[in-house]
């Protein structure tokens, strides 16, 4: 059946297309930071276990949300190791990484996820998307704040 949602075909794969990046980097985000939840060692591990468990649950709704959106605009969401690890931006983590490392990498990764968002923006205003629009601001806001709040526990 025919998609008649006021974009064209051309509008929607793009945008799909898009947001599989958007995907793609939001799933690894999630396992780094899974990874970091249980591999954290040393005088924050209490403080850095919750704190892990918090982004990754949220990442997790997160990432259901944006592939319904790619499946909403008629496309599949990539759904394998292999197709996210060619289409990220982010760098996997090693479970002996130093809780500071640890840190830095995480808030790359949450900056990293903005700005895949940031440059999908003039499609979606293009092609007047709000629904993706809205779903990409809210990933940003959500991506920011948690980069600060990282970014913060690296200040003297």
């Amino acid at each position: 059946m025919t998609i008649n949602i006021g974009m064209t075909e051309s509008q929607r794969k793009t945008i799909a297309e898009g947001l599989t990046k958007v995907l793609a980097d939001s799933y690894t985000l999630y396992l780094k930071t899974h990874n970091y939840h249980w591999n954290i060692e040393g005088p924050q591990f209490r403080t850095l276990h919750l704190m892990f468990e918090e982004q990754y649950t949220e990442l997790a709704a997160a990432i259901d949300e944006i592939a319904e959106r790619i499946r909403a605009l008629g496309y599949y969401a990539p759904g394998s190791y292999s197709e996210y690890a060619a289409l990220t931006s982010i760098k996997e983590g090693k479970a002996n990484t130093d809780a500071t490392t640890m840190i830095r990498e995480l808030v790359e990764g949450q900056e990293t996820v903005v700005r895949t968002c940031r440059a999908l923006f003039p499609a979606v205003d293009e092609a007047s998307d709000e629904p993706t629009a809205d779903l990409l601001t809210t990933r940003m806001q959500t991506h920011e704040k948690t980069a600060w709040m990282l970014r913060s526990l690296l200040e003297k």
